[in-house]
């Protein structure tokens, strides 16, 4: 009696049997194949600082969330929920080619102007003076935030086009000037002024990554600066804010200055190492917009100077990992949509970390990735997502001494 040998195998060499799980270990090795160091780092701190947002903002709202009838844990759900959409969303959008943004990137700005418009009908609600949110039911969202997700991909698309035509002044203005200058105007007409200085400073941001000279950005930006001063001191509530700043505060403790004093004892009160996540006093009805536009506060109170340094240090690590994925790129679409992130999120929270500790009047600009707010966080989300995908495709087609590749 003979034995079957062990060579012989037991189904056709031509089986679906062997070629599976082969071809399934090839599929999942291309998927997880290791992206560059500067995608890491970039997708590495992003999630960290939403994790101390989610954190953050448990401790800071859970007050105003139960007195608001949602529990202690009500607006941190919420903003876990938006989180748990934004990520992904965020790692979706990072598997999407260059061209793709490219291809939608004039859709994109007209869907979100037209979004924008909808403050001005019966959906619009005012904010803190500011006509600049609509609601459908109980659920309210900031179209501004979609606008400037939309300059991001259109501005890089455009002057992408136009690279070889840049050094004419005729060619920067046209279509930047009446789109994205357009585009602003709707969100200064709603009067958020905050709102306007950020997407100024993207579009200016993405113009100088486009090796526009600077000779040309001076008469916009001076004509710019006229507009500001001017809708400053066009709100009754914008103009004392303003003048209690520059006469060094405190002249309206209980009126325009309550929450720039509050924020400021808040951080006093936290000194070096903070009174203990969760033991913010400030929070308790005492600090306005306490997990929103002032949350920097209660990090500076709970976490001390030691977690206020270490919020400063993750939008350090954010920014270096902007400037290292512009630097490895001769693409223009790239420098520009990456440029533009950069001084978004870069931007504002410098313009909310300087409000808080009192450099500049209170303007009611969020923190990015940490503070409440999920249209702001959706859209934060996703136009990282849009670097980490520039970061993802130029990896594997590196910047070559001078030669695009």
């Amino acid at each position: 009696m003979t034995t079957p040998s062990r060579t012989l195998p037991r189904f056709g060499a031509g089986s679906t049997a062997t070629s599976g799980p082969r071809s399934a270990r090839i599929s999942l090795g291309h998927v997880f194949t290791a992206e560059s160091g500067n995608y890491f780092l970039l997708l590495g701190t992003t999630l960290f600082l939403v994790l101390l947002g989610l954190v953050m903002v448990l401790s800071s709202s859970s007050i105003d969330s139960y007195l608001g009838r949602q529990g202690f844990f009500g607006l941190f759900w919420k903003q876990g929920m938006f989180a748990l959409i934004g990520i992904p969303l965020m790692l979706v959008i990072s598997r999407l080619p260059i061209r793709f943004f490219k291809r939608w990137a004039w859709v994109a700005i007209f869907v979100a102007v037209g979004v924008q418009l909808l403050v001005f009908t019966p959906l619009g609600i005012e904010v803190g003076g500011n006509l600049n949110w609509i609601g459908i039911g109980s659920f309210n969202f900031q179209p501004s935030e979609l606008v400037k997700l939309a300059l991001v991909i259109w501005m890089g698309s455009i002057l992408a086009k136009k690279e070889q035509l840049l050094g004419r002044f005729g060619h920067v203005v046209i279509p930047v000037l009446p789109v994205a200058g357009g585009a602003i105007a709707l969100v200064l007409l709603g009067g958020d002024l905050g709102t306007v200085m950020i997407m100024a400073g993207l579009v200016f941001g993405a113009l100088f990554y486009a090796g526009i000279k600077l000779r040309m950005l001076v008469l916009p930006l001076l004509a710019g600066a006229v507009i500001a001063v001017a809708v400053a001191f066009s709100s009754e509530s914008r103009t004392g804010r303003i003048l209690n700043f520059f006469n060094g505060g405190g002249s309206d403790y209980e009126g325009s200055d309550w929450q720039a004093q509050h924020g400021e004892w808040a951080l006093a009160g936290g000194g070096i190492f903070g009174v203990g996540l969760g033991n913010s006093r400030a929070k308790w009805s005492w600090l306005p917009a306490a997990d929103n536009d002032y949350i920097f506060a209660i990090i500076g109170e709970e976490l001390g100077l030691v977690g206020a340094i270490v919020v400063l240090a993750l939008f350090v690590a954010l920014a270096i990992a902007f400037v290292r994925i512009i630097r490895s790129t001769d693409d223009m679409f790239s420098k520009v949509a990456t440029g533009a992130v950069m001084v978004w999120l870069i931007g504002q929270a410098f313009v909310n970390i300087a409000v808080v500790v009192g450099l500049l009047p209170v303007l009611g600009v969020p923190l990015p990735l940490i503070s409440s707010g999920g249209s702001a966080l959706l859209t934060t989300l996703a136009a990282i997502g849009i670097v980490l995908a520039i970061a993802r495709e130029n990896s594997a087609t590196p910047k070559a001494s001078g030669v695009r590749s």
